[in-house]
């Protein structure tokens, strides 16, 4: 999704919120996204800091922390629903679906009478936390970032090492929710962690395994969502090193990736101006 320049002009209310939400380029929409980004890290932070033998004044105060942040991003998803100009689709985005998850379990807490901060620890609201990771998908959608721009290839190398790093992260999280009330090896989130990378890596020690069933299918489904998603980016790149074509997208019917000295879309004939330098014809 393209960024513009400057501010609207004649915009209203609805405009700039959308504007300045998708903006990385004037002062204002790097401020939101820097905040943001930072904000997100401490949020995945307090989910492994809890899972520590801390305090209970600690506990409370990143309790507390938890809560503003979730404040913060519940705002957020609202003005971004605020500002989309098809609510329908955004309600439905990838991205804004993760980013309601990330709070529902803060918010489960706070709103449903019973619950407590340390119900924190049953092990489907803390499963249902770990999603908060992926919301670094977001700042992952285009090539433009609060420091500039990067290549559409730089975009999926980005993107490869970030499903990674979800794959592992998320099946740590859930591994440790489901494991470590019954499994003794499971101490904390760097034991699942632990326990996550060796298993996808196929090193497989042996020094940690699952004794729970729900152990079991997590573990299963690590290495299956491993199996399926890490080659595919990674096809995506090695298609983008062999492939002679140019990436460059077609305005008219969007067709993508052209051959080096094509000046129009060989789709519908539309021109592209693609630049081609003569010296090498």
């Amino acid at each position: 999704m393209g960024n513009r320049d400057v501010r609207p002009t004649g915009a209203g209310p609805r405009e700039l919120v959308e504007f300045y939400l998708l903006d990385h380029r004037t002062l204002l929409g790097k401020a939101i996204d820097i905040a943001l980004l930072v904000l997100n890290l401490v949020f995945v932070g307090i989910f492994v800091l809890e899972t520590y033998d801390i305090s209970t004044e600690t506990r409370r105060l990143m309790w507390g922390i938890e809560v503003a942040i979730a404040a913060v991003f519940f705002v957020e998803y609202v003005l971004r629903l605020y500002g989309a100009p098809d609510r329908l689709q955004e309600v439905t985005d990838f991205y804004t679906m993760v980013d309601l998850l990330a709070i529902l379990p803060t918010a489960a807490v706070l709103l449903v009478p019973g619950l407590s901060v340390f119900a924190l620890d049953i092990g489907f609201l803390r499963a249902f936390r770990v999603v908060r990771f992926m919301r670094f998908y977001r700042f992952t959608r285009d090539e433009e970032f609060f420091f500039g721009s990067i290549s559409a290839h730089e975009l999926r190398i980005l993107k490869l090492l970030l499903t990674v790093l979800t794959i592992f992260f998320v099946s740590a999280g859930v591994f440790y929710a489901v494991e470590h009330t019954a499994n003794p090896q499971v101490g904390n989130f760097n034991d699942a962690f632990y326990f996550t990378v060796v298993t996808l890596t196929t090193v497989g020690f042996g020094d940690i395994t699952p004794v729970t069933g729900a152990g079991r299918f997590v573990t299963t489904a690590a290495i299956i969502s491993g199996i399926v998603l890490i080659p595919w980016q990674a096809g995506r790149i090695v298609r983008e090193w062999t492939t002679d074509k140019v990436s460059v997208t077609c305005d008219s019917c969007g067709l993508s990736y052209h051959d080096p000295d094509a000046s129009h879309c060989k789709a519908c004939g539309h021109i592209i101006y693609q630049e081609f330098d003569s010296r090498q014809s």
